[in-house]
């Protein structure tokens, strides 16, 4: 996997101490190669010590940055001094990336004309001046951080996950496989708006998919191939063996869909056509594709795989779609958050069993063979949702954890017990914001690299429900 690599920007200003910018050139390289990043560095032998002052300076760096447009996903403008805004304006006003502003702190006991860096007042004059020009970028806390610093380092971390969020959503293809799921209005889309931000929705009818899956023969060697990654992947032991090998047929045209259309993501109607017309309930697939790095959400929850690949780009790590199912006892900030069986079995507590859906089974014995049951497990987590309205793409963030606490063993599909500060008061946020009965959610806490992305980046309507 080709690592991130991070164009570097210093500034200069000729009055300021301008010595000083060649130990943050060392210093910087450093830091981002030291935290497994590459560099993107212009020759310093260009203009004084490799930095910007002039807007000729900046005519020169611009030019630079372009000739390598592409190589780069970030930029990281270092300020070791009170730097020079027009020349930053000039260098960076057409840059197309995420860009972080740092600046270096000064030190007790260095504060001659000689060492004093005046960049804590020198940052808010170059953020200033963006934001006249509107070009969009990142400030985090502490307000002035040197780079060879654990706090730095996790500016650094954060930064990498905006990038690669901003990136992966900038323009992307989503598959819809089949229509709206008819009881579901809540899960409507506006596909006109979505591709105002780059999300091109491709969509085919679910009887092309029942068609495909017909038409494959039981001895194809991909089939084949696909049935035993799948009993490899989870517990298929009690699954008949029609039913097995339907799952690897329907696999594997999803697949096929993927590939010609060079989807990004999916969303799958995955009832009641499947169970019917296949006798399968396609759960455990949504799970295993999401395991593989496909981000894939049911019920035609479009907007949902949408906040779940910005949570996959950010984490590195799989999301799922889950439904605001059960209270859990009287604890006011406890839910169960519960779907079927297409939780990705990485955020389990281990190898989930595939069943027969009981909601099928109940009037159509033999009909949804397909979900993969379990517990999922305890960790941080952040969650997120979003829905279109009048041109724009609304979306929440918010953070909690799953407890791992017990959830009874006669409760089918696959839960977990989430402990969300405020709860009942976020629930009633998302009521009348008129935000649908799934939730999306990904490991570790992300609100403040998914805002920063959504917001600043990609212009999404952040909607608040913390206070």
């Amino acid at each position: 996997m080709k690592k991130q690599t991070f164009a570097l920007y210093f500034g200069n200003r000729g009055f300021m101490p301008a010595e000083l910018i060649a130990g943050a050139r060392t210093d910087m390289i450093k830091a981002v190669t030291d935290a497994g990043y590459d560099v993107l560095v212009m020759d310093e032998k260009l203009t004084r010590y490799g930095a910007v002052e002039t807007r000729d300076e900046g005519r020169l760096y611009h030019d630079w940055l372009k000739s390598h447009e592409g190589e780069y996903d970030g930029v990281i403008l270092c300020m070791p001094i009170f730097i020079d805004e027009n020349g930053a304006v000039t260098a960076l006003q057409d840059a197309g990336v995420p860009i972080l502003m740092q600046a270096y702190p000064d030190e007790i006991g260095k504060m001659d004309f000689k060492h004093r860096r005046d960049a804590y007042c020198g940052k808010f004059s170059v953020t200033d001046v963006f934001y006249q020009y509107r070009i969009p970028f990142t400030v985090m806390k502490p307000h002035v951080v040197h780079p060879l610093t654990e706090a730095f380092r996790q500016n650094l971390d954060d930064f990498a996950a905006v990038c690669r969020v901003v990136k992966g959503m900038k323009r992307f293809n989503l598959g819809c496989i089949g229509a709206r799921t008819t009881a579901f209005k809540t899960v409507r889309f506006d596909e006109v708006t979505l591709q105002r931000y780059g999300i091109n929705v491709e969509s085919f009818d679910l009887s092309e998919l029942v068609f495909k899956v017909n038409a494959k023969a039981d001895g194809d060697a991909k089939v084949l191939e696909r049935q035993k990654h799948l009993e490899a992947y989870t517990d298929f032991g009690c699954v008949p063996a029609g039913n097995k090998l339907t799952l690897a047929k329907i696999s594997v045209v999803i697949d096929e869909y993927i590939e010609e259309y060079h989807l990004d993501a999916i969303t799958l109607r995955c009832w009641n056509e499947m169970e019917t017309i296949l006798r399968v309930c396609p759960c455990v697939l949504i799970s295993e594709l999401n395991d593989r790095g496909i981000v894939c959400s049911c019920e035609i929850d479009l907007t949902s795989a949408i906040t779940m690949r910005a949570m996959a780009l950010a984490s590195g790590k799989p999301t799922a779609c889950l439904d605001w199912n059960n209270n859990y006892g009287d604890d006011e900030n406890k839910v169960i958050l519960f779907h079927c069986g297409p939780v990705a079995q990485s955020l389990m507590t281990g190898k989930g069993c595939v069943t027969e859906h009981k909601m099928f089974a109940k009037n159509d014995p033999g009909s949804g063979w397909g979900t993969n049951e379990g517990r999922i497990a305890a960790f941080d987590m952040t969650y997120s949702n979003g829905f279109t309205e009048d041109g724009k793409l609304k979306v929440y963030t918010s953070e909690a954890k799953f407890t791992g606490e017990p959830i009874e063993a006669e409760f089918f599909g696959c839960g977990g017990v989430a402990e969300i500060p405020d709860l009942q008061n976020k629930l009633i946020k998302l009521a009348k914001g008129g935000f649908k009965h799934h939730t999306t959610v990904g490991m570790g806490h992300m609100k403040s690299v998914l805002d920063e992305a959504f917001s600043t980046y990609l212009g999404y309507e952040l909607v608040n429900i913390e206070d």
